[in-house]
């Protein structure tokens, strides 16, 4: 028997930073989003957002590639969006570009504080700070040519 826990923070925006994800509406795309996680054996721990992003801590099931499972959540949540276009009226789509983040067990606390906050966090920092900060902090580089190019 193999022993795997893959850990991921993923970050993901809406096309154009759009405001599209109303907050007061925003428990029914978490919850939709959760029974997605769930469907392909993958623990949601977080999910929190803005109108522009959202953030989620969960364990990968091992035998799902990260890239297939957000081309997929990206495919089924923005499909569940554009059906509840009367909740989300400013949805037209979700950015190309992604980012996720492994974590080991020790830093979960963390992290799973991180997302709670995300209201709080955004009171003095825009989504583009935010993430690039995350880039910066994993020492992932990118070109500023393309930053949150879609």
């Amino acid at each position: 028997m193999s022993y795997i826990r893959s850990l991921y923070h993923l970050v993901f925006r809406t096309r154009n930073s759009a405001p599209a994800l109303t907050l007061e509406h925003s428990e029914e795309l978490y919850r939709y989003i959760w029974g997605f996680c769930k469907k392909r054996k993958c623990v949601l721990l977080r999910i929190n957002g803005m109108e522009d992003h959202l953030h989620l801590l969960f364990r990968l099931h091992p035998e799902i590639a990260l890239s297939a499972f957000v081309h997929d959540l990206k495919i089924a949540s923005g499909n569940w969006l554009r059906l509840h276009k009367n909740l989300f009226p400013l949805f037209s789509g979700w950015a190309r570009s992604y980012a996720a983040f492994s974590y080991s067990h020790e830093e979960q606390e963390r992290v799973l504080a991180y997302i709670a906050n995300q209201r709080e966090h955004h009171k003095t920092r825009t989504f583009a700070e935010e993430f690039r900060t995350f880039l910066e902090e994993n020492k992932i580089e990118f070109d500023e040519k393309y930053f949150l190019a879609e």
